[in-house]
């Protein structure tokens, strides 16, 4: 049985942090219910190309093991299914600017006073307090007001966004994180809880040791490239024909490096015999390193240093990713059958449980393939009720 079997998920999130959460607890055999607007359903449904037969890639990665209804919630009926339906689920997710889900009725005052069990999610760009909660957040405003462009990027380049949307994608990891904390709650306690995510949160969250460097010294951590600011060596270097990665992260290391590498006097340098002289020396040793790695190919540097067990990587182009077997033997390219787009290569779950082990185990669903199945098997409704709302056009 799935770790997460029997929960059931209301979701009424879009564009990505919310569907990315939602898509790790439905990976984990949540019943996830996707609920969109008859009208295009979620933004990301148009995001293209590329479109595979017609259905979006952006929208395909982050929805597979979900239901998708379709309601209107301008229509009275529909938020009234709506409501409906959120009492009769274990969580409510949602991504509306704070204040709109209680102007639907959907607030979580509301609904938790109806069902003191539910779980209360709300993901925003800033939170549900502070000055800025009305503002939207999109992830590349909120990479740039996080601090973390000041620090990505060649030192005397622009700031530089992280390559995928990682704040879109920290909020979703930390909504669902959050949801499973308030669950786990719930078995103790008996009462949900309301779970309150602001990607501007999330992303400065990442800082991590950057802002431990601030807060000791009041320094200001600056973009380096690939360089790491507190170990040397510690990042990309060339070789005769492209980069690796090299990541001695200690002492131990380094000493091991060099005897592999064949350079034993730079580990005799007093400039380098430690982590901390390293770092104060580093523009010598890169210099040093360098010339030393420009004498030879990338595979022949990485089959040397693996052999001597020093930490390094290739740096590879998204397609070389999944040719690795070590991804393959982990079952993180998995593919299933969509009903319009075909074989569906998608990604593999990440977290192994070996008792409970989560799976991609539906294709993302067509718009509102759902709708009649979950009004009838979760709210109970008959043939004629679900007709009679069709009718009114709270179905869409």
């Amino acid at each position: 049985m799935s770790a997460l079997a029997g929960v059931r998920v209301l979701d009424l999130t879009r564009l990505l942090a919310g569907p990315f959460a939602t898509r790790i607890l439905a990976d984990h055999g949540a019943d996830v219910i996707k609920l969109e607007r008859p009208d295009g359903g979620d933004d990301t449904r148009a995001f293209g190309p590329p479109f595979q037969n017609g259905e979006s890639a952006y929208f395909m990665s982050v929805n597979a093991g979900k239901r998708s209804i379709c309601l209107d919630l301008k229509h009275a009926e529909g938020r009234a299914v709506a409501r409906k339906l959120a009492l009769a689920c274990d969580v409510f997710i949602e991504n509306f600017r704070p204040g709109t889900a209680a102007r639907l009725g959907l607030g979580a005052e509301e609904l938790r006073a109806a069902n003191p069990r539910l779980v209360y999610c709300s993901v925003s760009g800033f939170g549900a307090t502070g000055p800025w909660s009305n503002k939207p957040g999109y992830d590349l405003a909120v990479q740039g007001r996080s601090g973390l462009m000041a620090i990505t990027g060649e030192a005397a380049g622009p700031p530089t966004k992280v390559g995928t949307s990682i704040a879109d994608l920290v909020t979703g990891l930390y909504a669902a994180q959050g949801v499973l904390l308030a669950l786990y709650r719930r078995e103790r306690t008996g009462r949900g809880d309301v779970v309150d995510l602001a990607m501007l949160d999330a992303v400065v969250s990442l800082l991590s040791y950057q802002a431990g460097i601030h807060f000791a010294d009041d320094s200001v951590p600056r973009r380096q490239g690939n360089r790491h600011p507190t170990i040397v060596p510690y990042e990309s270097f060339p070789a005769s024909d492209g980069w690796f990665n090299l990541a001695v992260g200690n002492d131990s290391l380094w000493r091991r490096f060099c005897a592999a590498a064949g350079v034993e006097s730079l580990a005799a340098d007093p400039r380098f015999g430690t982590n901390p002289e390293r770092v104060s020396h580093h523009d010598a040793l890169f210099a040093e390193l360098s010339a030393l790695f420009r004498g030879r190919t990338v595979a022949s540097w990485l089959a040397l240093l693996e052999e001597a067990g020093v930490p390094c990587g290739p740096i590879l182009e998204v397609d070389e990713v999944f040719d690795q077997d070590q991804l393959h033997a982990r079952e993180m390219v998995v593919e299933i059958d969509h009903p319009t787009a075909g074989a569906l290569r998608q990604l593999g779950v990440p977290v192994k449980l070996a008792e409970a082990p989560g799976a991609v185990r539906i294709p993302p669903p067509l718009l509102g393939a759902d709708t009649e199945t979950v009004l009838a098997e979760v709210l109970r409704f008959d043939d004629a009720t679900i007709a009679a709302l069709r009718a009114s056009g709270a179905l869409g």
